[in-house]
């Protein structure tokens, strides 16, 4: 089974090399690696090469493209594996083991998703967590409660792409909740929560950069909510809400059953 992971790069060059090294260090033999380059002005492209030269599993292309998204639509595009996911250049894979570990869920289980929790850790020491987001097996009522998996640890089978489309352009910050909205909706879908981290993501992303980008994301993912009829503003409130814990290891805070 063979497992498409897609990296979109862009003046890369600080965090490139963990991301690419945590890929490359994967137990899991039958790995496809596409990294997809917007054209950087920086070293990213030579550093890339650097560190895959030789691999005929790796795949660099390297042109002007419409933002993350459309980089990540270009991969899906191009990836001939079973299964797809991302591992974002400022991020890196928390274990050597965990795309087998995922791969055995999909065989074991015959489910179209895997997704699981993530740390979000220190830009300038990997090793301090700031925020840990622990997920939980899906429900379709939790999608009304503001819910949603970290979507760098969620890997899908290809045919769900090829069924259900890739990620919205017309959405310039919440491309990915649409998109989890999108599919996680849909009734004849199977996913697995697998209870590790799969994921280690540096903070400071796109969405939560400034105050400007936060008031942007609020309301891309209320456009959403309406889009797919899956809340109120009141959604948003929970969503934005069930971020504390993830500061607080022993908050206790839960959604509604």
């Amino acid at each position: 089974m063979k497992v498409s992971i897609i990296t979109a790069t862009y003046n890369s060059a600080d965090t490139v090399g963990k991301c690419i090294s945590s890929v490359l260090k994967q137990s899991y033999p039958d790995i496809e690696y596409l990294i997809i380059d917007g054209n950087s002005k920086d070293n990213t492209i030579a550093k890339v090469r650097a560190l895959t030269d030789g691999y005929d599993h790796i795949r660099l292309i390297s042109e002007r493209d419409k933002g993350i998204y459309d980089a990540l639509n270009k991969g899906i595009s191009k990836a001939s594996g079973t299964i797809i996911g991302f591992v974002h250049s400022d991020d890196f894979l928390a274990s050597e083991d965990i795309i087998s570990q995922i791969v055995k869920i999909f065989k074991d289980q015959n489910v179209d998703g895997v997704y699981g929790n993530l740390h979000y850790v220190a830009a300038d020491n990997t090793d301090k967590v700031i925020r840990n987001w622990i997920s939980q097996a899906f429900r379709p009522s939790l999608l009304k409660q503001g819910w949603m998996p970290a979507h760098p640890t969620l890997y899908l089978k290809s045919t769900v792409y090829q069924t259900y489309g890739a990620f919205n352009l017309d959405y310039r910050i919440a491309a990915d909740y649409e998109f989890v909205l999108r599919i996680f909706k849909q009734p004849e879908l199977r996913f697995s929560y697998l209870p590790d981290t799969i994921v280690k993501m540096r903070v400071g992303g796109a969405s939560n950069r400034s105050l400007r980008n936060i008031i942007q994301k609020s309301k891309e993912d209320y456009r959403a909510i309406r889009q797919h009829q899956l809340g109120t503003w009141w959604t948003i409130v929970q969503k934005n809400g069930s971020k504390i814990k993830q500061f607080f290891p022993n908050f206790k805070m839960t959604l509604r059953k």
